[in-house]
């Protein structure tokens, strides 16, 4: 399958919204805003969500900064899911690098499968597709709350859900069916599907993982790629394990970082020229390999 008709159909979809019948309020998002052509200096703030409830939810959030300020205009939100023992902190080398691209990164830390929780429980990942969503309504309601720095600034039509491991998983399970039309596109990173992923209307999705991955095999990522039905891509990082080209300087960094900030320009700004890249920056012989389907 050519690269010219992956493109092609990804931009057919995402000129229809990628919604389904219940999306974002107002019958239509409005255009998305040119891409950035320049790197933002990058802010940082933290918050919790639903602080005095049975899941309260500490979230960090790094966007586009102006000095002090958040930079102007709006920007589109990505919400970066953790694996098991991990903490939003120890994927800053990926995420503020996006938030530099002009995204908002808003990254929670799991009740039950963060380090240093009190009551660890590896079935709870079950449960954070929801916390996922959970964060999503937070940030379209502080996006309108006066006086918050990051009012005005979050593009609340156009999120995307990327994660690692659990993460990974936690993202693909808030692709479900009857899902709000809010969540344009996914990455899942060292990860795999949940039950009930990938229902409803398609969506582009963005595979990212180690050949030689000993946690989470590359066949479980293999096995939720072909299960996708919109457009998907897959990145293979060759005889690597389960996330060590997510740190910068390592081997693989570069082209993770450049397949996934392309990916997430071209599907949440609508940028043809990123999509035209993702091949050129995803593959390097020898260390990855790259691959695209169209919507089925």
């Amino acid at each position: 399958m050519g690269v010219k008709r992956l493109v092609a159909v990804l931009m057919t979809a995402l000129l229809a919204g990628c919604a389904p019948a219940t999306a974002a309020p107002g019958s239509g998002a409005p255009p998305a805003r040119p891409a950035p052509e320049t790197t933002y200096a990058v802010g940082v703030r933290t918050f919790t969500v639903d602080p005095t409830s049975a899941r309260p939810l500490p979230v960090t959030v790094w966007y586009p900064a102006d000095g002090d300020a958040v930079a102007a205009g709006r920007f589109p939100v990505v919400v970066y899911s953790h694996g098991l023992h991990s903490l939003p902190e120890l994927h800053a080398g990926l995420t503020t690098r996006w938030a530099a691209a002009g995204f908002v990164v808003a990254a929670p830390a799991y009740p039950h499968t963060r380090r240093g929780t009190p009551r660890f429980s590896r079935a709870d990942v079950r449960h954070q597709p929801a916390d996922g969503w959970r964060l999503v309504r937070h940030l379209v309601r502080l996006d309108a709350r006066r006086g918050d720095p990051l009012a005005g600034h979050l593009d609340v039509t156009r999120f995307a859900a990327a994660g690692h491991s659990a993460g990974g998983f936690t993202t693909a399970g808030m692709f479900t069916s009857g899902r709000s039309g809010r969540l344009r596109a996914g990455i899942v990173i060292a990860g795999g599907g949940m039950a009930g992923s990938f229902a409803g209307p398609a969506a582009p999705l963005l595979f990212v993982h180690g050949t030689a991955d000993p946690i989470v095999p590359a066949s479980v990522g293999r096995a939720a790629y072909d299960r996708t039905t919109g457009p998907a891509a897959f990145l293979s990082l060759l005889g690597q394990g389960h996330g060590e080209y997510l740190t910068p300087g390592r081997h693989g960094f570069d082209q993770v970082l450049a397949t996934t900030t392309d990916f997430l320009r071209w599907t949440l700004y609508g940028d043809p020229d990123a999509g035209r890249r993702l091949p050129g920056g995803a593959r390097l012989p020898g260390v990855t390999a790259f691959e695209t389907r169209s919507a089925r």
